[in-house]
Protein backbone atom coordinates (compact mmCIF):
# COMPACT_ATOMS: atom_id res chain seq x y z
CA UNK A 1 0.00 0.00 0.00
CA UNK A 2 3.07 2.28 -0.15
CA UNK A 3 2.02 4.04 -3.34
CA UNK A 4 2.98 7.94 -2.20
CA UNK A 5 2.00 10.36 -4.18
CA UNK A 6 4.64 13.30 -3.71
CA UNK A 7 4.88 15.39 -0.65
CA UNK A 8 4.79 19.71 -0.28
CA UNK A 9 6.32 21.22 2.32
CA UNK A 10 2.79 23.43 3.66
CA UNK A 11 0.24 24.14 6.21
CA UNK A 12 -2.59 21.52 7.27
CA UNK A 13 -5.79 22.03 8.40
CA UNK A 14 -7.63 20.31 11.74
CA UNK A 15 -11.49 20.94 13.36
CA UNK A 16 -13.61 19.04 15.83
CA UNK A 17 -16.56 19.49 17.46
CA UNK A 18 -17.82 17.74 20.75
CA UNK A 19 -21.13 17.72 22.05
CA UNK A 20 -20.67 17.34 25.84
CA UNK A 21 -24.07 16.09 26.77
CA UNK A 22 -23.12 12.71 24.15
CA UNK A 23 -26.04 14.15 21.43
CA UNK A 24 -25.41 12.82 18.64
CA UNK A 25 -25.53 15.27 15.29
CA UNK A 26 -25.13 14.51 11.55
CA UNK A 27 -21.81 14.57 9.59
CA UNK A 28 -22.86 17.34 7.58
CA UNK A 29 -21.27 19.85 9.78
CA UNK A 30 -17.79 18.35 9.91
CA UNK A 31 -17.83 18.33 6.55
CA UNK A 32 -19.24 22.30 6.08
CA UNK A 33 -16.47 23.21 8.73
CA UNK A 34 -13.06 21.29 7.10
CA UNK A 35 -14.05 22.34 3.78
CA UNK A 36 -13.75 25.82 4.74
CA UNK A 37 -9.93 25.64 5.05
CA UNK A 38 -9.77 23.75 1.71
CA UNK A 39 -6.54 26.16 0.80
CA UNK A 40 -4.88 24.56 3.55
CA UNK A 41 -4.98 20.93 1.97
CA UNK A 42 -3.77 19.84 -1.94
CA UNK A 43 -5.62 16.46 -2.15
CA UNK A 44 -2.71 14.03 -0.57
CA UNK A 45 -5.10 13.60 2.38
CA UNK A 46 -7.94 13.71 4.63
CA UNK A 47 -10.05 12.36 7.44
CA UNK A 48 -12.91 11.61 9.93
CA UNK A 49 -12.71 10.51 13.64
CA UNK A 50 -16.78 9.88 14.44
CA UNK A 51 -17.73 8.76 18.12
CA UNK A 52 -21.15 7.09 18.77
CA UNK A 53 -21.81 5.95 15.34
CA UNK A 54 -22.12 2.41 16.15
CA UNK A 55 -25.07 2.60 18.81
CA UNK A 56 -26.17 -1.02 17.78
CA UNK A 57 -22.30 -2.74 19.20
CA UNK A 58 -21.56 0.23 21.58
CA UNK A 59 -19.94 -2.81 23.79
CA UNK A 60 -18.27 -4.42 20.87
CA UNK A 61 -14.94 -3.62 19.40
CA UNK A 62 -15.06 -2.17 15.79
CA UNK A 63 -11.70 -2.47 13.26
CA UNK A 64 -11.70 -0.46 10.30
CA UNK A 65 -9.02 -1.67 7.90
CA UNK A 66 -7.35 -1.28 4.75
CA UNK A 67 -6.05 -3.98 2.21
CA UNK A 68 -4.20 -3.74 -0.59
CA UNK A 69 -5.92 -7.11 -2.10
CA UNK A 70 -7.90 -9.97 -1.04
CA UNK A 71 -4.88 -12.40 0.17
CA UNK A 72 -3.74 -9.73 2.54
CA UNK A 73 -7.68 -10.04 3.59
CA UNK A 74 -7.62 -13.60 4.14
CA UNK A 75 -4.52 -13.83 6.30
CA UNK A 76 -5.73 -10.78 8.40
CA UNK A 77 -9.12 -12.36 9.04
CA UNK A 78 -7.57 -15.75 10.00
CA UNK A 79 -5.85 -13.57 12.69
CA UNK A 80 -8.91 -11.97 13.75
CA UNK A 81 -10.88 -15.18 13.88
CA UNK A 82 -8.38 -16.66 16.16
CA UNK A 83 -8.62 -14.10 18.38
CA UNK A 84 -12.02 -12.80 18.21
CA UNK A 85 -15.66 -13.83 18.18
CA UNK A 86 -16.66 -12.52 14.85
CA UNK A 87 -20.13 -11.00 14.87
CA UNK A 88 -20.57 -9.00 11.61
CA UNK A 89 -17.42 -8.43 9.23
CA UNK A 90 -18.83 -5.91 5.90
CA UNK A 91 -17.49 -3.51 3.44
CA UNK A 92 -17.70 0.13 4.59
CA UNK A 93 -20.25 1.48 2.62
CA UNK A 94 -18.74 4.30 0.04
CA UNK A 95 -20.34 6.35 -2.77
CA UNK A 96 -18.65 4.02 -5.64
CA UNK A 97 -19.73 6.58 -8.28
CA UNK A 98 -17.12 8.43 -7.15
CA UNK A 99 -13.96 8.75 -9.15
CA UNK A 100 -10.99 8.03 -6.76
CA UNK A 101 -7.29 6.95 -8.50
CA UNK A 102 -6.61 4.38 -5.99
CA UNK A 103 -8.94 2.92 -3.35
CA UNK A 104 -7.64 -0.23 -1.26
CA UNK A 105 -10.00 -2.49 0.10
CA UNK A 106 -12.33 -0.96 2.47
CA UNK A 107 -13.57 -3.16 5.35
CA UNK A 108 -15.13 -3.20 8.98
CA UNK A 109 -15.22 -5.72 11.50
CA UNK A 110 -17.25 -6.24 14.86
CA UNK A 111 -15.98 -8.07 17.30
CA UNK A 112 -15.38 -9.54 20.76
CA UNK A 113 -12.37 -10.93 22.00
CA UNK A 114 -11.87 -14.40 22.98
CA UNK A 115 -10.35 -14.42 26.76
CA UNK A 116 -8.66 -17.27 26.88
CA UNK A 117 -6.26 -15.69 24.27
CA UNK A 118 -6.05 -12.41 26.33
CA UNK A 119 -4.68 -15.37 29.53
CA UNK A 120 -2.04 -16.68 27.38
CA UNK A 121 -0.24 -12.50 27.69
CA UNK A 122 1.02 -12.42 31.54
CA UNK A 123 -0.96 -9.07 33.11
CA UNK A 124 -2.63 -7.79 30.19
CA UNK A 125 -5.42 -5.98 30.14
CA UNK A 126 -7.95 -6.67 27.36
CA UNK A 127 -6.87 -3.51 25.97
CA UNK A 128 -3.25 -4.01 26.12
CA UNK A 129 -4.74 -7.37 24.02
CA UNK A 130 -5.80 -4.99 21.56
CA UNK A 131 -2.77 -2.94 20.98
CA UNK A 132 -0.74 -5.79 20.89
CA UNK A 133 -2.87 -7.18 18.29
CA UNK A 134 -3.30 -4.13 16.32
CA UNK A 135 0.86 -3.71 16.04
CA UNK A 136 1.28 -6.81 14.71
CA UNK A 137 -1.16 -6.81 12.13
CA UNK A 138 0.30 -3.35 11.17
CA UNK A 139 3.42 -4.38 10.98
CA UNK A 140 3.75 -7.98 10.17
CA UNK A 141 0.50 -8.74 7.38
CA UNK A 142 2.37 -6.78 4.39
CA UNK A 143 -0.63 -5.37 2.90
CA UNK A 144 -3.08 -4.56 5.70
CA UNK A 145 -3.78 -1.64 7.88
CA UNK A 146 -5.94 -1.53 10.99
CA UNK A 147 -6.85 2.55 10.75
CA UNK A 148 -9.16 2.53 14.07
CA UNK A 149 -9.45 -0.41 16.64
CA UNK A 150 -11.77 1.56 19.28
CA UNK A 151 -15.82 0.47 20.40
CA UNK A 152 -18.68 2.60 18.87
CA UNK A 153 -16.23 5.01 16.74
CA UNK A 154 -14.39 4.46 13.46
CA UNK A 155 -11.81 6.67 11.53
CA UNK A 156 -12.24 6.87 7.85
CA UNK A 157 -10.11 8.95 5.57
CA UNK A 158 -7.69 8.46 2.35
CA UNK A 159 -6.35 10.14 -0.16
CA UNK A 160 -8.01 13.36 -1.54
CA UNK A 161 -9.95 16.75 -0.23
CA UNK A 162 -11.23 15.56 3.18
CA UNK A 163 -14.24 17.27 2.24
CA UNK A 164 -14.62 14.75 -0.75
CA UNK A 165 -13.07 11.67 1.78
CA UNK A 166 -16.54 13.01 3.72
CA UNK A 167 -18.89 12.58 0.61
CA UNK A 168 -17.01 9.44 -0.24
CA UNK A 169 -18.03 7.75 2.88
CA UNK A 170 -21.00 8.86 3.34
CA UNK A 171 -20.67 10.69 6.71
CA UNK A 172 -23.85 12.54 6.24
CA UNK A 173 -25.49 9.29 7.22
CA UNK A 174 -24.03 8.70 10.60
CA UNK A 175 -24.80 10.50 13.96
CA UNK A 176 -21.79 11.07 16.57
CA UNK A 177 -21.26 13.14 19.33
CA UNK A 178 -17.64 14.47 18.57
CA UNK A 179 -16.58 14.82 15.03
CA UNK A 180 -12.60 15.20 14.23
CA UNK A 181 -11.47 16.33 10.87
CA UNK A 182 -8.09 16.81 8.52
CA UNK A 183 -7.09 18.10 5.45
CA UNK A 184 -3.45 17.17 5.20
CA UNK A 185 -0.64 19.29 2.97
CA UNK A 186 2.53 16.29 3.47
CA UNK A 187 5.07 17.51 5.28
CA UNK A 188 8.07 14.98 5.36
CA UNK A 189 6.06 11.97 3.76
CA UNK A 190 4.43 11.19 0.44
CA UNK A 191 0.52 11.03 0.54
CA UNK A 192 -1.15 7.76 0.55
CA UNK A 193 -4.42 6.17 2.25
CA UNK A 194 -2.69 5.04 5.18
CA UNK A 195 -0.75 8.26 5.97
CA UNK A 196 -3.87 10.63 5.81
CA UNK A 197 -5.09 11.48 9.48
CA UNK A 198 -6.76 10.92 12.00
CA UNK A 199 -4.58 8.26 13.41
CA UNK A 200 -6.18 5.60 16.07
CA UNK A 201 -5.14 2.92 18.66
CA UNK A 202 -8.35 1.84 20.64
CA UNK A 203 -10.76 4.59 20.99
CA UNK A 204 -7.84 7.13 20.65
CA UNK A 205 -7.28 9.35 17.89
CA UNK A 206 -5.07 12.44 16.78
CA UNK A 207 -4.82 15.10 14.21
CA UNK A 208 -2.10 17.14 13.62
CA UNK A 209 -0.71 20.15 11.95
CA UNK A 210 2.58 20.65 12.19
CA UNK A 211 5.93 18.87 11.91
CA UNK A 212 7.16 16.41 14.45
CA UNK A 213 11.26 16.51 14.80
CA UNK A 214 11.85 14.51 17.20
CA UNK A 215 9.91 11.77 15.84
CA UNK A 216 12.63 9.40 15.79
CA UNK A 217 13.68 9.91 19.61
CA UNK A 218 10.11 9.38 20.33
CA UNK A 219 9.45 6.58 18.13
CA UNK A 220 12.31 4.75 19.96
CA UNK A 221 10.79 5.50 23.04
CA UNK A 222 7.37 4.30 22.13
CA UNK A 223 9.16 1.02 21.25
CA UNK A 224 10.22 -0.05 24.64
CA UNK A 225 6.50 -0.04 25.50
CA UNK A 226 5.49 -1.87 22.49
CA UNK A 227 3.85 0.33 20.39
CA UNK A 228 5.61 0.21 16.88
CA UNK A 229 5.05 2.75 13.93
CA UNK A 230 3.82 1.35 11.26
CA UNK A 231 2.06 4.39 8.68
CA UNK A 232 5.36 6.69 7.61
CA UNK A 233 4.48 9.34 8.95
CA UNK A 234 5.48 11.73 12.43
CA UNK A 235 1.89 12.23 13.78
CA UNK A 236 1.51 8.40 14.52
CA UNK A 237 3.64 8.60 17.88
CA UNK A 238 1.36 11.55 19.16
CA UNK A 239 -1.53 8.75 19.29
CA UNK A 240 0.18 6.16 20.98
CA UNK A 241 1.93 8.53 23.52
CA UNK A 242 -1.60 9.69 24.98
CA UNK A 243 -2.48 6.14 25.21
CA UNK A 244 0.75 5.17 27.21
CA UNK A 245 0.83 8.45 29.37
CA UNK A 246 -3.12 8.42 30.15
CA UNK A 247 -4.00 4.88 29.88
CA UNK A 248 -1.22 3.06 30.71
CA UNK A 249 0.55 5.88 32.88
CA UNK A 250 -2.64 7.00 34.38
CA UNK A 251 -1.32 10.44 33.96
CA UNK A 252 -4.05 13.73 33.78
CA UNK A 253 -4.11 15.55 30.22
CA UNK A 254 -2.95 18.99 32.23
CA UNK A 255 -0.02 17.00 33.22
CA UNK A 256 0.30 14.82 29.55
CA UNK A 257 0.23 18.97 28.16
CA UNK A 258 3.15 19.56 30.77
CA UNK A 259 5.04 16.30 29.16
CA UNK A 260 4.55 16.92 25.33
CA UNK A 261 4.63 20.92 25.34
CA UNK A 262 7.23 21.26 27.66
CA UNK A 263 7.62 24.39 29.79
CA UNK A 264 11.15 26.25 28.80
CA UNK A 265 13.99 25.62 31.85
CA UNK A 266 14.10 28.66 32.13
CA UNK A 267 10.11 29.22 32.99
CA UNK A 268 10.64 25.98 35.02
CA UNK A 269 12.94 27.65 37.08
CA UNK A 270 10.60 30.67 38.04
CA UNK A 271 8.06 28.54 39.17
CA UNK A 272 7.33 27.51 43.01
CA UNK A 273 9.67 25.13 44.63
CA UNK A 274 6.90 22.52 44.62
CA UNK A 275 5.68 22.92 40.71
CA UNK A 276 9.47 23.23 39.90
CA UNK A 277 10.03 19.67 41.32
CA UNK A 278 7.71 18.39 39.46
CA UNK A 279 8.31 20.18 36.46
CA UNK A 280 12.00 18.75 36.72
CA UNK A 281 10.93 15.57 37.13
CA UNK A 282 8.61 15.12 34.02
CA UNK A 283 11.14 16.25 31.97
CA UNK A 284 14.05 13.65 33.07
CA UNK A 285 11.69 10.55 33.29
CA UNK A 286 9.29 11.84 30.25
CA UNK A 287 12.18 13.16 27.97
CA UNK A 288 11.78 10.90 25.16
CA UNK A 289 7.96 11.75 24.81
CA UNK A 290 9.00 15.32 24.27
CA UNK A 291 7.51 16.87 21.39
CA UNK A 292 9.64 19.25 19.27
CA UNK A 293 8.63 21.27 16.47
CA UNK A 294 5.70 23.24 15.31
CA UNK A 295 2.44 21.68 16.14
CA UNK A 296 -1.15 22.35 17.04
CA UNK A 297 -2.86 18.70 17.33
CA UNK A 298 -6.68 17.87 18.30
CA UNK A 299 -6.67 14.38 20.14
CA UNK A 300 -10.21 12.63 21.13
CA UNK A 301 -11.58 9.24 22.88
CA UNK A 302 -15.00 7.96 23.63
CA UNK A 303 -14.68 10.57 26.86
CA UNK A 304 -12.68 13.20 25.77
CA UNK A 305 -11.84 16.46 22.78
CA UNK A 306 -8.55 18.03 23.83
CA UNK A 307 -6.72 20.83 21.55
CA UNK A 308 -2.84 21.47 22.36
CA UNK A 309 0.02 23.64 20.68
CA UNK A 310 3.18 23.65 20.91
CA UNK A 311 5.48 26.04 23.86
CA UNK A 312 5.76 28.76 21.25
CA UNK A 313 2.49 28.31 19.47
CA UNK A 314 4.08 28.27 15.98
CA UNK A 315 0.92 26.40 14.37
CA UNK A 316 -2.60 28.02 14.88
CA UNK A 317 -5.57 27.08 16.89
CA UNK A 318 -8.79 28.17 18.15
CA UNK A 319 -11.29 27.52 20.64
CA UNK A 320 -15.48 27.98 20.81
CA UNK A 321 -18.07 27.48 23.02
CA UNK A 322 -21.86 27.52 21.89
CA UNK A 323 -24.33 25.81 24.84
CA UNK A 324 -22.91 22.45 25.84
CA UNK A 325 -21.22 21.96 22.50
CA UNK A 326 -17.04 22.54 22.31
CA UNK A 327 -15.30 23.53 18.58
CA UNK A 328 -11.55 23.39 18.43
CA UNK A 329 -10.12 24.00 15.24
CA UNK A 330 -7.05 25.71 12.84
CA UNK A 331 -9.16 28.98 11.96
CA UNK A 332 -11.51 30.60 13.08
CA UNK A 333 -13.56 30.61 10.04
CA UNK A 334 -13.94 26.84 10.41
CA UNK A 335 -16.35 27.33 13.59
CA UNK A 336 -18.38 30.14 12.02
CA UNK A 337 -19.51 28.07 9.38
CA UNK A 338 -21.15 25.84 11.84
CA UNK A 339 -21.61 27.96 14.55
CA UNK A 340 -21.76 32.04 13.48
CA UNK A 341 -22.92 32.96 16.95
CA UNK A 342 -20.52 31.65 19.73
CA UNK A 343 -20.92 32.37 23.37
CA UNK A 344 -17.00 32.47 23.65
CA UNK A 345 -14.45 32.20 21.38
CA UNK A 346 -10.41 32.25 22.37
CA UNK A 347 -7.05 31.43 21.37
CA UNK A 348 -5.32 29.05 23.69
CA UNK A 349 -1.90 29.52 24.80
CA UNK A 350 0.84 27.92 23.83
CA UNK A 351 1.38 24.47 25.61
CA UNK A 352 -2.04 25.63 27.13
CA UNK A 353 -4.61 22.39 26.44
CA UNK A 354 -8.57 22.60 25.75
CA UNK A 355 -10.11 20.11 27.22
CA UNK A 356 -13.92 19.25 26.64
CA UNK A 357 -15.23 16.35 28.30
CA UNK A 358 -18.80 13.87 27.95
CA UNK A 359 -21.32 14.80 30.50
CA UNK A 360 -23.54 11.62 29.77
CA UNK A 361 -24.24 9.58 26.38
CA UNK A 362 -27.57 9.97 25.03
CA UNK A 363 -29.17 8.88 21.79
Amino acid sequence: MNRFKGKDISGCATTGIMDQTGKRFSGKDIINSIATMHERSNGLGGGFAAYGIYPEYANDWCFHLMYDDETCKEKTEEYLRDNFKMLKSEKIPIREEMQVEYKPLLWRYFMQSKREKIKLHYNFTEEDFIVKLVMDINSQVNGAFIVSSGKNMGVFKGVGYPEDIGRLFRLEEYSAYTWTAHGRFPTNTGGWWGGAHPFGILDWTVTHNGEISSYGINKEFLLNYGYICSFYTDTEVIVYLFDLLIRKHGLSYNIVAKILAAPFWEEIERESSEEKEILKTLRIIYAGALLNGPFSVIVANSETMMGLNDRIKLRPLVASIQGNKLYIASEEAAIWEICPHPDKTWRPKAGEPVIGRLMEKNG
